[in-house]
């Protein structure tokens, strides 16, 4: 790696309320890590350099001294380090052997320039680098709760000591070393998501129709999009996700959800968030079998690959809420609070949150899950479409159906 020294003394680049900006990398034995996804508990960002740095080995001592405070899911501890022999040995010189802790390769240094720890036109590869150290304390929307230089870990210690559950995240101000307000860990001291909750936008007799012609068609398993070589690439992963899916080609029926969607759901999209979507993407019939290969979709997010960067916001209508257990949407960056449509709702949200479909344990789910955008999203759909790796995927997102 190149020689890399601790810079003189700086002006911390991130504040108290900041959001951080996302990034992918190299990190637990997956090279495409997207940052994005630790969302939804406490993490504290040292941006490190190197560890091999005399001044910084005292506070990477002290931080691993700590390492009761990362054995709580709710609380994660990432390095970003330019030194590749940082993660490696037994022990690495990283406490990566701990619980909790993990570290980011950035040989080409591209997150510590993001994060302005080294200069923009620094390159790692090219010999010597300037680093400016420090660490961030995130909440569980990856906004900055405190900040500091490496010589002041003890105060990010303590006040990681004084953090509540994620959850209550809402109502904690840090001030000095001090955790000043902590609400109650109950549902009452939740923040809600942003999300919007439309109530009879498909009449139980259309519910009927839709998992009537699932149970015709049958349903394939789903997968999920995955950013792979520049390319968006449809990926597999029971751990992940377990759902499958029935594409609606029946005419009759996709122009019923189309203009269910027209009448009832977008005035009050534009309503609630000043939006006018045009757009729609996929007639699906999506089913969550509580009864048999189960139903879950883990926390994602669902524009965050250039084949997926057109969608503004998610739907999702049940079909059937009396009929099973579990299937709850969650939103991890805004606590453990549940959000469940009655038969024929809707609950709308942005495409940028992070949101999880929790499992169904008894009985089957079955939702109709539309994306919706706007003329613009359109050109973007049409123009990334060359980076689908699917075909049949880049044909449909040349032609779009319009609504509204």
């Amino acid at each position: 790696m190149s020689d890399t020294a601790v810079a003189a003394a700086h002006t911390l680049p991130f504040l108290p309320g900041d959001p951080v900006p996302w990034f992918q990398g190299d990190c637990a034995g997956n090279p495409n890590f997207a940052f994005s996804t630790v969302a939804g508990r406490w993490s504290v960002l040292v941006l490190l350099g190197s560890a091999a740095v005399p001044q910084l080995q005292a506070a990477v001592a002290t931080i691993a001294g700590a390492a009761q405070l990362f054995i709580d899911p709710g609380r994660t501890c990432f390095f970003v380090t330019l030194d590749a022999a940082d993660r490696v040995g037994q022990p690495a010189r990283l406490p990566l052997h701990l619980p909790g802790f993990y570290a980011f390769a950035d040989a080409d240094g591209e997150i510590s320039r993001r994060y302005r720890a080294i200069d923009p036109a620094a390159d790692p590869r090219s010999g010597h680098v300037a680093y400016r150290p420090y660490w961030l304390l995130l909440d569980p929307t990856l906004r900055v709760v405190a900040a500091g230089g490496m010589e002041d870990t003890a105060r990010l210690l303590d006040l990681v000591a004084q953090l509540p559950v994620p959850a209550a995240h809402g109502n904690v101000v840090a001030e000095g070393g001090r955790i000043l307000t902590v609400a109650p860990a109950d549902d009452a001291g939740q923040p809600w998501a942003p999300v919007l909750a439309v109530p009879r936008v498909f009449e139980p007799a259309f519910c009927r129709r839709l998992m009537a012609e699932y149970d015709r068609l049958g349903g394939e398993e789903s997968g999920f999009m995955r950013e792979v070589g520049g390319r968006t690439v449809e990926m597999r992963d029971y751990g992940h996700k377990r759902r499958a899916d029935c594409l609606i080609e029946d005419e009759t029926l996709r122009a019923g959800i189309r203009a269910r969607i027209e009448r009832r759901l977008l005035p009050e999209l534009q309503k609630a968030f000043q939006y006018k979507a045009t757009r729609i993407e996929r007639y699906i019939v999506a089913c969550y079998d509580g009864d048999g290969t189960g139903g879950y979709f883990r926390p994602h997010r669902d524009n965050t690959t250039r084949g997926t960067a057109h969608r503004r916001f998610a739907v999702t209508i049940n079909l059937n809420a009396e009929d099973y257990e579990g299937g709850e949407l969650r939103f991890p960056e805004f606590g453990d609070r549940r959000y469940r449509a009655p038969t024929g709702g809707a609950v709308v949200f942005s495409c940028s949150l992070l949101h999880e479909a929790l499992a169904v344990t008894r009985g089957r789910r079955f939702a109709c899950l539309p994306f919706l955008y706007d003329d613009d999203g359109a050109a973007i759909r049409a123009r990334n479409a060359e980076f689908l790796e699917d075909p049949q995927l880049a044909a449909v997102a040349r032609g779009t159906a319009a609504v509204g």
